[in-house]
């Protein structure tokens, strides 16, 4: 029911020209991603994650948790800033801005009344776009605003 398909998918159609431009496609057939996230609040990720967006946890140990959406292969991570583990490029903590996540529904008008119902915070109420997307945002414990939407048929 649920996808991460803006913010994953343009990453991906990068990825993917960049990877055709080398000349590389016969060496990488098949390419899975997941966007990750560094955050000294895992524990709030997990329980926002799981418990709000009913999303399932893949792995986690005491310094990463991998998040995946139970209808499909779309994956989040996230990491602890300056963990021994990580190379320096993984140590910065992300800073709570800059970064959104779209979660494509159905039905966008019974998730928002689950939410409302659940007193789950509303960063921007249900409204219609002219381009077509029906849609409403919430915010995680890391700042990540998130896009709930179904897109609607233009004629």
């Amino acid at each position: 029911m649920r996808k991460w398909i803006l913010f994953l998918g343009i990453v991906a159609a990068l990825l993917c020209a960049m990877i055709c431009s080398a000349g590389a496609q016969n060496q990488m057939k098949s390419i899975k991603m997941n966007a990750g996230f560094i955050t000294s609040k895992l524990k709030e990720t997990k329980s926002f994650y799981t418990e709000v967006l009913k999303i399932e946890v893949v792995f986690e140990n005491d310094f990463y948790l991998l998040l995946k959406a139970k209808d499909g292969t779309d994956q989040i991570s996230f990491l602890l800033p300056h963990h021994e583990s990580q190379q320096p490029l993984f140590q910065s903590p992300f800073s709570g801005k800059g970064a959104y996540l779209t979660i494509e529904v159905d039905h966008v008008d019974e998730v928002y009344q689950q939410m409302k119902e659940r007193k789950i915070p509303i960063a921007i109420p249900l409204r219609d776009e002219p381009w077509g997307d029906r849609h409403f945002a919430i915010v995680d414990p890391n700042g990540i605003g998130i896009d709930i939407v179904t897109y609607q048929s233009q004629n």
